[in-house]
């Protein structure tokens, strides 16, 4: 049985994406969640693997500009919606497709490969390495108190329509300052401001409407919040949640009193939150963060498809000059010996035939290529060898980033 790979056409997109469904679980997503996918889809960054008529095999890649450390935007392929139907496991389906989307990411100049993973055993044989993590929180807040900074009442909180265009733009430019200063965030290309207010009733699980709340200074937007409330009650009396789907602002003021708010709201006991940055400034707001319930997981995976441009892309904590000795089977171009020289106003990466300073493969350049995972780390995994003594505390210390790395969504 052969299967053939195809750029997605545009009269096949609902069948192609009935089959990512059927691989996800058979369960249809909402008609507001299908049209939001139908008119992101880049159909030239899109493919499938035919068996006949019968579509086996989904994979697609948005175009993204990704923050760095340095604060640039680098290009990179957004990989997402990638599904091998149960009838063709094992059979190379899935192999030819990230061979595929490989090979068009290199040729269309984008030095980078992000993905988030349904299964994160399947993308480390291709070269991804988990890169970010995200931060879940149950907070208490019946027996959790905040300490907030001064000026934080002079912040005026107000209740707003989320998607009301005057709102959702100011939004929007407030999460744009923000990308631009943690590494990993997403700049939102146009059409991607409708994910963050996606709220099909059919989603909801007895939650309400989504709500937004505005923290203004000066008639300014110096922050918001994006959550649903929860209404629960026993025997005791209310006992309601609120789960926050974002939050952004702009300093600790303004963002100390959107906490603040979200603590306060009436007939509830909880805040719940499912991704927020590892080193989130609540936790130093609490009065005890034991009671917080906070646990991580893997988030963005991210695959260095160019090595060297990619090096050169992001600056560095302090002075690198490094040779690194990179193992790639599934892209061998990367192959060889690096040597990284930079620091915290630009970097150069080019081949050399001088002698390695660590060898590592290119799956943890791509944890440690957003500053959230050490190199020194990774080496005491056994996953990065030290050649030059000194080498791993330089670079480790080169490639840390001085804020977490975050992805606030996912794609």
């Amino acid at each position: 049985m052969t299967t053939e790979l195809r750029v997605l056409r545009p009269d096949d997109w609902d069948k192609w994406y009935g089959k990512l469904e059927l691989a996800f679980g058979g369960v249809a997503e909402s008609p507001e969640e299908r049209s939001l996918w139908s008119d992101l889809t880049e159909h030239d960054r899109f493919i499938g693997a035919w068996d006949g008529d019968d579509c086996v095999g989904t994979a697609g890649a948005f175009t993204f500009r990704v923050t760095v450390p340095g604060g640039a935007a680098v290009q990179a392929g957004g990989v997402t919606m990638v599904s091998v139907a149960s009838t063709h496991r094992r059979r190379g389906v899935l192999s030819s497709m990230m061979r595929r989307q490989l090979d068009d990411v290199r040729s269309w100049g984008e030095s980078l490969a992000v993905l988030t993973a349904s299964e994160p055993v399947i993308y480390g044989r291709f070269g991804y390495g988990v890169a970010t993590h995200q931060l879940r929180a149950e907070i208490d807040t019946s027996r959790v108190r905040l300490s907030v900074p001064e000026g934080t009442d002079d912040v005026r909180l107000r209740l707003v329509v989320p998607d009301a265009p005057v709102v959702r733009d100011a939004c929007e430019a407030l999460y744009a300052r923000q990308a631009a200063a943690r590494p990993g965030m997403l700049e939102r290309r146009p059409g991607w401001e409708r994910l963050p207010l996606l709220d099909p009733e059919s989603d909801r699980k007895g939650t309400s409407p989504l709500q937004c709340v505005l923290a203004e200074r000066d008639g300014e937007v110096v922050g918001y919040a994006r959550y649903f409330s929860k209404p629960d009650w026993d025997l005791a009396g209310p006992k309601g949640a609120i789960e926050l789907r974002d939050l952004e602002a702009l300093d600790p003021a303004a963002y100390a009193a959107l906490w603040q708010y979200l603590f306060s709201i009436d007939l509830t006991s909880t805040v719940k939150t499912h991704n927020r940055p590892v080193d989130d400034a609540w936790q130093h707001l609490v009065s005890d963060v034991r009671r917080c319930g906070v646990s991580l997981r893997d988030s963005l995976y991210v695959r260095l498809v160019d090595v060297g441009a990619a090096l050169e892309a992001r600056t560095y904590q302090a002075p690198v000059d490094v040779v690194f000795e990179v193992e790639d089977a599934f892209c061998p171009w990367n192959e060889g010996r690096w040597r990284l020289t930079g620091d915290a106003k630009g970097a150069s990466c080019a081949r050399t035939a001088d002698a390695a300073d660590l060898t590592l493969s290119v799956r943890e350049l791509g944890s440690a290529y957003l500053g959230g995972v050490s190199l020194a780390s990774l080496a005491a995994a056994g996953r990065v060898r030290e050649l030059r003594q000194g080498a791993l505390a330089e670079a480790s210390l080169g490639f840390s980033s001085i804020v977490a790395p975050w992805l606030p969504h996912g794609f």
